[in-house]
């Protein structure tokens, strides 16, 4: 649902046809809550009906119709300015709890511009599929269409089978997404009429160098605007070239408006490496460094609500000299000699082993470019006796295959170094996501390499065998030191 907020007053609305059971509970959880708070919780439908939970108001299309359409008493936002919350947008929480972000009234307007910059027109049709608790969703999709006066098609949930179904019938223009979605569309069925549509654009991120480009050649000309930027966060990127893989190019302007810069990062201390005076140190042209962004009048952090301890944790100070302030990306990004910016991990998602860095971008990248395999997550996990955390990875295969232990074996020794090469795979039949289609690592580092808590079938990198399955002993004998790593 989605939340709409006036002066200290708030009203929640959920449609009906998206209240299950689970979200029903959900809601009538914290209903005590919100009502001590003056919240009011609507359920909107096309007929007035009778809500049987005490608390929840219905609200019809044609109770709403019997209002006056004429502009609200000025005097209801007399209070509010360009710094004041227009809404929270929880974080994914792939890596740790959901933290909700605040996300002012300025930049509300700055992000609802990014489909101005991406070339978006009023006549266009945009396809959102979604959840508008999701800042793409509603800040970029929904917001953005309002300020570009354009049309909306907007579905309750995404469906990979129906995608270019729904395109076809309703005449989309402008679809977006997210860089998972694509890797799906790119799985389905090929058909005979994949390129008979009149999507022109597609804009998102996270979109992965190889699915980009079999994206192009299966679905049509369509151009691909890349952009980057953490529903918290003060910087953002677009790739208004359409560089394959590229998250955005550098530009001087904006370089000197909104300050940012790559610095080193010791990935086994967890902080940024400082020279003798105490500074960050920049990273050269090429290699890959944390993405710090200055924090300034024009490019605020607002940090997160009530919860000034992880506000505080996402500032750097002194970063390049006394005084300064940044914001603390976490992403690890790569420019090239050309300029253009790439992303290339999460520092959270990162983990060492054997005194050496492991990108899991960078293994689930080459983890799916086997034949069996359709998605994988690749994440590390403690193990008895050892510094860092070793690799593993969970994959889901593809429809009517089996694991090719010989295939995977052949591909990591060629791709990955030792270091990063999973000792561990886990096989499962759907990878876990979050409602906005990011792979969730935690519960699985947590349940580690041990069979006996798992219905899963698990394999082991056995140096001289390969991928072999995996048993309870197996896993008593590394615990215990005997198997060595």
């Amino acid at each position: 649902f989605c939340t709409k907020i006036l002066s200290h007053a708030c009203s929640v609305y959920v449609p009906p046809s998206l209240l299950p059971p689970e979200l029903r509970g959900a809601v009538e959880e914290v209903l005590p809550t919100l009502r001590e708070q003056s919240v009011s919780v609507f359920v909107l439908g096309e007929e007035e009906e009778k809500c049987v939970t005490k608390g929840l108001n219905t609200l019809s299309s044609s109770r709403i119709k019997q209002y006056s359409d004429q502009p609200l008493d000025p005097q209801l936002r007399s209070k509010v300015t360009l710094k004041s919350p227009a809404l929270y947008i929880y974080t994914s929480g792939t890596t740790g709890l959901p933290k909700a972000a605040v996300i002012t009234h300025e930049r509300l307007y700055k992000a609802s511009s990014m489909q101005a910059i991406s070339g978006v027109a009023s006549d266009d049709v945009i396809y959102i599929y979604l959840p508008l608790y999701h800042a793409s969703g509603f800040v970029i999709g929904l917001a953005g269409a309002i300020e570009r006066g354009n049309t909306v098609v907007l579905r309750c949930k995404f469906s990979a089978s129906n995608f270019w179904d729904d395109c076809r019938k309703h005449k989309v223009t402008v679809i977006q997404y997210i860089g998972e979605i694509m890797r799906y569309l790119c799985n389905s069925p090929k058909k005979d009429n994949d390129r008979h549509h009149k999507v022109r654009l597609a804009l998102g991120n996270g979109l992965r160098a190889g699915t980009w480009s079999e994206f192009l050649q299966r679905f049509g000309d369509i151009r691909v605007s890349e952009c980057y930027g953490a529903t918290e966060g003060n910087i953002i990127f677009v790739n208004y070239i359409g560089k394959v893989g590229a998250i955005g190019k550098e530009h001087f302007l904006h370089k000197a408006s909104f300050p940012y810069a790559l610095i080193q990062y010791d990935t086994e201390r967890e902080e940024p490496v400082k020279d003798s005076r105490g500074f960050c140190i920049k990273v050269p042209k090429g290699e890959t460094g944390l993405l710090v962004a200055k924090i300034t009048a024009q490019a605020p952090f607002s940090g997160y609500a009530n919860n000034q301890q992880q506000t505080d944790r996402k500032k750097l100070r002194d970063v390049f000299v006394k005084g300064d302030l940044y914001f603390n990306s976490g992403d690890l990004l790569r420019i090239d000699h050309e300029g253009f910016i790439y992303f290339m991990d999460r520092i959270s998602e990162n983990f060492r082993w054997k005194g050496e860095s492991v990108a899991t971008t960078e293994v689930t990248e080459h983890l799916i470019m086997v034949e069996c395999i359709e998605e994988a997550k690749a994440y590390g996990v403690k193990v008895p006796g050892y510094e860092g955390r070793v690799g593993m990875a969970a994959v889901k295969l593809k429809d009517d295959m089996e694991f090719d232990s010989k295939a995977t074996l052949e591909h990591v020794k060629t791709c990955l170094p030792s270091y990063a090469r999973p000792r561990f795979i886990r096989i499962q039949n759907s990878l876990a996501v979050t409602g906005t289609f990011k792979q969730m690592k935690v519960k699985l580092a947590e349940e580690g390499f041990n069979p006996s808590v798992m219905q899963d079938r698990l394999y082991f990198l056995e140096d001289s065998k390969g991928y072999i399955p995996m048993t309870q002993e197996m896993y008593h004998s590394i615990s215990d030191g005997k198997i060595h790593l």
